[in-house]
């Protein structure tokens, strides 16, 4: 019972959901929480349990809608969020150094302005950071390899999620406290000196249980000095006072990487020497961050309520070594709030309505120690060293939703919902204003690159309406047709990290505005869901060629998506999840690093086929997997001038149980193929991150019971 969509799911009995015990790729278990809102029965194979006690569920997936669930514990050890996201379709995670990654979902690969904040990723329904904070990389603020399921809703959020909740969300949930004690001890050895070790300890007592879930990580690389370290830790208490259901969390996890940039030069990534190279040794990230929340959930007067009090906190520091100067950059973010809920059950129909409240002050300091070297007169005198930037943000956000459901006999559903939310940011400026130097000299070339804005308000305001229509069709089969608008403020760096003569933005919240239609059919031994979308973006900020922040641009998105599953014989599954979309500029302009944007061409790093399939197998008293996995080919470039070919991916994934104890193995890149990570094409280069090459992997796992 953790997310605000907890109480989407109805049933006046509990229930059991649980997906088949083959599938990683947990379609199954979307389909499930669909035909459980709509009355039907849930599939009757057990492993990992969710239950579903009274009114709610313990997901954030909402009906109807594109949702899927994925169980890292069956995902063989996943050791980059991009293996674990390769089975949810329309949705790629592509891998960057180390830990580092972009993510897509019903979207491009996005980079630079306008990146940041496109999608909302909450832990047990909690945003992990506060709204205008953002940072490209989150995932790695969650423990994904020892969540109970980590939940993804594709397309715009609706009335009950907030900012960023543009293109999707992600949520990882937390695993309960086992009902007996337990304790489960794991470790995998892989290629490139990677060693990862978890522990699991769960204890329930009479009225109370706590569990802790940690896992430490430390990583090379197949390229030079390239490698991470990293730890997570989840502690969970749950406990009973009075009425009222308690659940308290704290999550921490730290990350240090030695960081590798791309590799140039046109399809460097096949090169055997030069894929290897690390032209970036000094790079690094260091990054924290904590986070701590209490939900009290009890029913008084006939509505069930829900408070939740919050308090999260990062920091961060890294070289920018894609700059020249490679100045640091360091950030974080102190943030507390509440969630109120409540929901009420009536004859044919059901309420709900909450309020979030919010305040963060979050920081930015950007600072380069040393002149550039080997440059242009141009960029050693618009780089200066010293503090670039310097400010404080304090913010602010309150919100409020309400949503009403009705229901006309056993088929049909409406759902009809709206989200009013108000964002406030109060910007202090710690350095003189403009775009001198540190000491206030002033830069050569017309001043320095580095644009500091004077001290200013800014408040942001947007409605966020949603309708959803959903059919049952006889006992096994759910249609539905859904029109959402998802929306996300202009971030604090796209505000106040200004550059060449811009002086003060004037940026306009993104908003998507999408319908998409859905079909799911459930047989005995079969599944199958099909969604297809059409979204327009607006006030879409990017760079343009004079550095300006603007938020003028316009994307179109369409697209259809797939995912079934075949369980043919004991122990025998086939499965598969897929994508085709089409991502268009809607509107022309020179933009920044030299990019021609012209309306109607594909926006670059999004591909149009994105696929994966795979067979299990019962082997030896185990089972045995083979996965396929496809992207298809990208432009490299807004001009449409530059490609990446795509490519085919074969991993091979064993396990068998003996008792407590289990052992695996997974082979990736079976062929052992070159290939991208990431391609891009800018200022005149190709850049690739590339893929690693055939890798072996091992685990053992023991438990207690």
């Amino acid at each position: 019972m953790r997310a605000k969509a907890d109480r989407l799911l109805e049933s006046s009995d509990e229930i059991i959901i649980a997906p088949p015990a083959t599938t990683p790729v947990n379609s199954t278990l979307a389909l499930s929480l669909y035909a459980v809102a709509l009355g039907q029965s849930p599939p009757p194979t057990p492993l990992e349990e969710i239950t579903v006690l009274g009114r709610r569920a313990q997901a954030v997936l909402e009906t109807p809608a594109s949702a899927s669930a994925i169980s890292p514990a069956a995902a063989g050890g996943a050791a980059h969020p991009n293996e674990l996201f390769d089975g949810i379709p329309g949705t790629w995670v592509s891998r960057g150094s180390g830990q580092e990654h972009l993510t897509a979902i019903r979207s491009p690969v996005l980079t630079g302005a306008g990146a940041c904040g496109a999608f909302l990723y909450l832990e047990d329904g909690i945003p992990i950071r506060p709204a205008g904070f953002c940072n490209v990389n989150n995932l790695f603020e969650l423990n994904l390899e020892q969540a109970a399921r980590v939940e993804v809703v594709r397309g715009p959020g609706s009335a009950l999620h907030g900012s960023n909740a543009l293109h999707g969300a992600i949520n990882a949930v937390t695993r309960a406290v086992a009902p007996e004690p337990e304790a489960v001890v794991g470790l995998w050895l892989a290629e490139h000196d990677y060693r990862r070790a978890d522990l699991t300890l769960s204890r329930p007592a009479a009225g109370h249980g706590l569990r802790l879930d940690s896992t430490l990580v430390s990583a090379g690389s197949f390229r030079e000095q390239e490698g991470f370290d990293q730890q997570k830790l989840n502690l969970r208490w749950e406990a009973e006072r009075g009425a009222a259901a308690v659940t308290t969390t704290l999550a921490a996890t730290n990350l240090n990487q030695e960081t590798a940039g791309f590799v140039f030069g046109l399809d460097a990534y096949r090169d055997p020497s030069g894929r290897t190279a690390n032209v970036n040794p000094e790079a690094f990230r260091d990054a924290s961050a904590a986070r701590i929340t209490s939900r009290w959930q009890w029913a008084a007067g006939g509505w069930d309520w829900e408070l939740t009090p919050f308090a999260r906190s990062s920091r961060m520091q890294f070289l920018q070594h894609f700059l020249p100067g490679q100045p640091l950059e360091e950030n974080g973010q102190d943030s507390a709030g509440i969630q109120w809920l409540a929901h009420r059950r009536l004859p044919g129909a059901n309420w709900h309505w909450g309020v979030d409240l919010e305040y963060a002050n979050g920081f930015l300091t950007e600072t380069q120690a040393a002149p550039v070297t080997g440059r242009s007169d141009f960029l050693r005198e618009t780089r200066p060293v010293g503090r670039h930037y310097d400010y404080r943000v304090d913010a602010l956000l309150i919100a409020a939703y309400a949503q009403r459901e009705w229901r006309w006999g056993p088929s049909w559903r409406l759902e009809a919902g709206l989200r009013g939310e108000r964002l406030a940011f109060d910007y202090d400026n710690r350095m003189a204003a403009g775009n001198a130097r540190e000491d206030g000299s002033e830069c050569g070339f017309g001043g320095c690159l580095f644009n500091r804005p004077a001290d200013r308000e800014d408040r942001f305001f947007e409605l966020a309406p949603k309708l959803a229509l959903a059919r049952r069709l006889g006992s096994t089969a759910t249609a539905y047709a859904r029109a959402t608008r998802g929306f996300r403020a202009p971030q604090t760096s796209e505000l106040y990290r200004l550059q060449r003569g811009q002086q003060v933005t004037d940026l306009e919240p993104e908003l998507l505005d999408s319908f998409e239609l859905g079909y799911r059919r459930r047989g005995e031994r079969w599944e199958l869901g099909l969604a297809v979308y059409a979204s327009a973006k607006r006030n879409f900020i990017f760079r343009d060629a004079d550095g300006f922040n603007l938020s003028d641009g316009k994307t179109r998105h369409r697209g259809l998506e797939w995912e079934w599953g075949w369980r043919f014989a004991r122990g025998w599954r086939l499965e598969g999840v897929g994508s085709y979309a089409e991502h268009e500029y809607a509107f022309s302009r020179d933009a920044g690093g030299g990019e021609q944007i012209v309306s109607g061409n594909e926006v670059d790093t999004a591909p149009r086929w994105v696929a994966r399939a795979a067979l299990q197998a019962p082997v030896a008293g185990g089972r045995v997997r083979v996965e396929w996995v496809h992207q298809g080919e990208y432009y490299l470039d807004a001009a449409n001038r530059h490609r990446y070919p795509g490519h085919d991916l074969l991993h091979l994934d064993w396990r068998r149980e003996w008792g407590r104890w289990a052992l695996s193995a997974r082979l990736d890149n079976l062929a052992n193929r070159r290939y991208a990570e990431r391609a891009d094409f800018a200022f005149g280069n190709y850049r690739y991150f590339p893929g690693p090459g055939r890798t072996l992997k091992l685990g053992i796992h023991w438990r207690s019971r």
